[in-house]
């Protein structure tokens, strides 16, 4: 009878292990593929998604530069952190996310806000603004004054196609273009 049972136990760990390997496999090819589709991930598709979408996709840029404890608050009434997480190197990260139209650009106002909340409300060591959209040059001063990375749409491309966050760091306030740059971009796009 102990036998039995003893061999009736194995087998029910044995089951439980392979299954547990069996879901963790599945689990590291779905994240594999994710990583694979994000990266093919044009500009035009994050422009097509919703701002909440944009706010979870985000957030997965976050996870995939090595970010912890990522939370996307998806909700009005969040005081600019619309994603908080933890960097590789333990500090804390607060991105406010801007889903406008290309030809659109951040007005100071929400540079503004956002600089009134990150540091002392949110207690961000580093302070990050996402847009689809370019930023006012009142808006990239303020950026720029306060520490915070204004990852405008040329940066975004970047961070899209594999760029990691802390390559962006550095390069804040750059990569605008000029006023022809802008004006030659803006015909593009809307032509």
């Amino acid at each position: 009878m102990a036998a039995v049972v003893g061999g009736s136990a194995g087998g029910l760990v044995w089951w439980l292990w392979r299954t547990d390997r069996l879901l963790r496999a599945g689990e590291r090819a779905r994240r594999d593929e994710e990583v694979r589709e994000a990266g093919r991930r044009s500009l035009s598709e994050v422009d097509a998604m919703s701002w909440q979408e944009f706010e979870r996709y985000v957030a997965w840029l976050c996870r995939r530069d090595g970010c912890r404890d990522v939370e996307v608050s998806g909700k009005s009434g969040d005081l600019g952190a619309d994603v908080l997480a933890t960097l590789p190197d333990g500090r804390r990260l607060v991105v406010q996310c801007k889903h406008y139209a290309p030809h659109r650009y951040v007005p100071s106002g929400d540079m503004q806000k956002f600089v009134g909340t990150a540091y002392l409300h949110h207690g961000a060591d580093v302070a990050v603004f996402v847009a689809t959209c370019t930023f006012s040059k009142p808006a990239m001063a303020l950026a720029v004054r306060h520490g915070v990375l204004a990852v405008h749409r040329d940066l975004l491309g970047q961070w899209n196609t594999g760029s990691p966050l802390s390559e962006l760091l550095p390069i804040n306030g750059s990569g605008q273009g000029d006023r022809r740059h802008r004006r030659r971009w803006k015909e593009t796009y809307r032509g």
